[in-house]
């Protein structure tokens, strides 16, 4: 891996595919096409994208209870745990609603109600993805959802994934269909005869997704674009390079547009960590992908001090971000930016995406900078309560009728008036 020494103004924003000409027009074609042809728009495209000729879109109980039964009870156990982890987590985020008055009779609140509807869409075709499942529908749940639909493109075979079935069937998601791609999200956002539209959709999945609900954002709410995943790890020289190489190498293995970045004050843990990463490399099942990310997104970054670090760390506002120094807790409450944060080496960033219950839909690409995890707070709505009493009125209705004429806007003075 590079080994570069920080300065302050050094680049370590990187560049991500945010879709061609090509892609955009090819998405907006066949948004187009949904909206116009509904259910044989979607067939039509599962065969050509998908090679798959589907008659019926929806999934049945029996799949679902088949993919449930095609899982040890090992793999079912697990999970059910990791499942009942997320939903604990997020059970500690939620809202209430709430009231408050005055002792002149003005009442004011806020009422939290949950969506009516949420598509989730998981990557499917040539992999399988249970964790992307209960990431989004757990939170959904916990806020109150009533409807979550699911999508998904179907393998070779035509039918989802077991373990993503069986994934869907420990969540409790009912409504789910084998369609993916940007058809699934014009399908969810606009609806078909077979699919009824959402209000909302989240979920991962490759660029024509991504592109697909940047255009459908504002007929439906999204949860983000999501770009590729990327880790930060902050060490010192307590840190153990195979165990920062293999860190780093965990990201790696996601695409070949994974970034993995070490920020180090230890030059020599950054050399030891150069030699772990090749070493562990050849290693790998996924090299090719592993090492194409290393290549073109993978640095170490070696600081003079760790107040430098923390400068570089919070520059790069990571999607996740480990720190293994001598003191994690201390380093942690000086970093402003970063989507999920793992302290110590026994919390490497695997942990957070399987099992210990925080969400791994996190913010990419930097935008830690203003983003948070997906949330139970984007599956619900807020709306302001306002009773003012006829004193609170008459004592505040000059005031207001005062305001509405400084913005030049003479009706809504008057309909204060009309009431005096």
């Amino acid at each position: 891996m590079q080994i570069e020494r920080y300065n302050e103004g050094i680049s370590l924003k990187r560049s991500v595919d945010s879709g061609t000409d090509e892609q955009r027009k090819t998405v907006q074609g066949i948004i187009s096409e949904v909206r116009k042809d509904g259910d044989a728009a979607l067939f039509s495209y599962t065969e050509r994208f998908d090679g798959v000729k589907l008659t019926d879109l929806r999934v049945t109980q029996e799949e679902l209870n088949a993919g449930l039964a095609a899982l040890s009870e090992e793999h079912i156990a697990v999970i059910r745990e990791a499942a009942e982890n997320i939903q604990s987590f997020h059970q500690k985020q939620q809202r209430n609603s709430w009231i408050t008055t005055d002792d002149m009779g003005t009442m004011l609140g806020q009422k939290i109600t949950p969506l009516d509807a949420v598509g989730v869409y998981v990557p499917g075709g040539t992999a399988a993805y249970p964790s992307s499942v209960l990431m989004n529908v757990m939170p959904a749940l916990v806020a109150g959802v009533k409807r979550i639909v699911m999508v998904s493109p179907p393998g070779k075979d035509g039918k989802l994934a077991p373990v993503v079935l069986a994934a869907a069937k420990i969540a409790g998601v009912t409504e789910i269909y084998t369609v993916g791609g940007a058809q699934a999200i014009a399908a969810l956002a606009y609806g078909t005869d077979s699919i009824d539209k959402v209000d909302k959709i989240v979920g991962p999945g490759n660029i024509y997704v991504a592109l697909a609900k940047r255009e459908v954002f504002g007929d439906v709410s999204i949860d983000m674009i999501a770009g590729p995943s990327e880790i930060a790890v902050l060490a010192d020289k307590t840190a153990n390079a195979a165990e920062v190489a293999a860190d780093l190498l965990s990201q790696a293995e996601h695409d070949a547009f994974a970034c993995s970045v070490l920020v180090t004050t230890s030059m020599e843990l950054a050399e030891g960590v150069s030699q772990e990463v090749h070493k562990q490399l050849e290693l790998l099942p996924r090299k090719e992908i592993a090492e194409q990310s290393i290549r073109n997104f993978g640095r170490i970054i070696v600081c003079a001090n760790m107040s430098e670090a923390l400068l570089a760390v919070n520059e790069l506002a990571p999607e996740h971000l480990e720190i293994l120094t001598e003191n994690p807790m201390e380093a942690m409450a000086k970093i402003r930016h970063a989507g999920a944060i793992f302290l110590g080496r026994f919390s490497p960033e695997p942990v957070g995406d399987y099992f210990a219950g925080p969400n791994h839909v996190l913010p990419t690409n930097g935008t830690a900078r203003f983003a948070s995890p997906l949330n139970v707070d984007d599956f619900q709505k807020k709306s302001s309560i306002i009773m003012y009493s006829e004193k609170a009125f008459r004592a505040n209705s000059e005031k207001i009728a005062s305001f509405a004429r400084l913005e030049g806007l003479e009706a809504h003075a008057r309909a204060i008036e009309a009431r005096k």
